[in-house]
């Protein structure tokens, strides 16, 4: 019996550390609790024999506690076995990852350290991905180093982990090393082609905002006031991010050249949807002002594409007095079109948001089972 529960407790100390959500030990808790009462009583039984023996006197039911021992230890055993047959895959699984363990962190040293050596000897060592892989890595084999293999399964796989992907990110990191000097020099050439583009944008900005206060009312622009301003603001700071990448660029820094031109595309970009706002803007509300009725055309045809698709559904009960309420509420907008200078913006968002509206009461009736 001692045997057997010695196997068997390995394999369930290996199941823990390196399967715990299988909770295999809470399962053998009260088998080796059985184990221990069966060693127990014979423990005690033994003691009473050599007690009698050395004095000569008899123990009461003698033979009959024995056999009630015998039968325990028989049982306990017994359960060891049937536990160990019904987890035996798992335990043997278990037992062979736990072993492999050891191997396991040697091994992705091993390939740590030919990793790091490469790294040490290469010409782009000074590039931030790579001096910063080679922390990243070291500091994984740190870790690494500070497990026990064999007390703590889980966190040493998770510590050999860690050292893999540092290796990788590292091996990658010098394998793209070479070609950074083309791509900063191909970025910097892209990004001053852009900003060319969005100066030449935004000096169509002006006027389009002179535009639509002249044209419109002042709350067709109000939330346009700042866009000039901010839009500059954006080209500036892309400008000032260029100078610093053909900087780096210069003094053999291609990766902060690259990470530079990047801000400096994110800037443009930004700058961009501020000018844009504005030129579109302009275009939308012209188009609006010289046919004012095309876009409550189109939302009147979703509305009544949602209303037969109510009809087909039998959801008539549930969303047309909702889908007639949008009805009345298009006939309130379009009439608020009156005076000198109609607020068109308004006009449109609100159409806006009659229309979102719609798709989203057509979504919930295709939903409906």
């Amino acid at each position: 019996m001692d045997r057997r529960q010695s196997a068997a407790e390995a394999g369930v100390v290996a199941s823990d550390q390196v399967f715990p959500d299988r909770r295999v030990g809470a399962a053998w808790e009260p088998v080796r609790a059985r184990c221990y009462a069966a060693a127990g009583a014979y423990l005690s039984l033994t003691e009473e024999l050599d007690t009698a023996e050395a004095t000569g006197t008899p123990i009461p039911h003698g033979p009959a506690r024995a056999d009630a021992v015998v039968r325990q230890l028989h049982e306990a055993a017994r359960g060891v076995d049937e536990f160990y047959h019904a987890n035996s895959a798992g335990l043997a699984e278990a037992a062979s990852v736990r072993a492999t363990v050891p191997q396991l962190l040697a091994r992705v040293r091993a390939d740590a350290e030919g990793v790091l050596a490469k790294a040490a000897g290469s010409e782009f060592a000074a590039y931030p991905s790579v001096s910063g892989g080679v922390r990243r890595l070291n500091e994984a084999l740190i870790t690494a180093s500070a497990v026990d293999p064999l007390a703590a399964v889980a966190s040493a796989r998770e510590a050999a982990a860690q050292v893999q992907q540092a290796t990788a990110d590292l091996s990658d990191a010098l394998a793209q090393a070479p070609s950074r000097v083309t791509a900063a020099t191909n970025a910097i050439a892209s990004v001053t082609t852009r900003l060319a583009a969005v100066r030449n944008r935004a000096a169509a900005l002006g006027p389009a905002y002179s535009a639509l206060l002249r044209e419109f009312s002042a709350a067709s622009s109000a939330d346009l006031t700042n866009n000039e301003r901010e839009s500059q603001r954006g080209i500036d700071a892309a400008d000032a991010e260029l100078v610093g990448a053909r900087v780096a660029a210069a003094d053999r820094d291609p990766e902060t050249a690259l990470d530079l031109t990047a801000a400096a595309r994110q800037h443009l970009a930004e700058a961009e949807q501020l000018v844009d706002a504005v030129t579109r803007r302009l275009e939308l509300l012209r188009g609006v002002r010289a046919d004012p009725e095309a876009q409550a055309r189109t939302v009147r045809f979703r509305l009544r594409d949602a209303q037969m698709l109510a009809v087909d559904r039998g959801l008539v009960a549930e969303w047309g007095s909702v889908l007639d309420a949008q009805a009345e509420r298009l006939e309130r907008i379009t009439s608020g079109l009156k005076g000198r200078h109609p607020d068109y913006w308004a006009y449109v968002s609100e159409l806006g948001t009659v229309a979102e509206f719609i798709a989203g009461v057509v979504d919930r009736m295709r939903k409906h089972e």
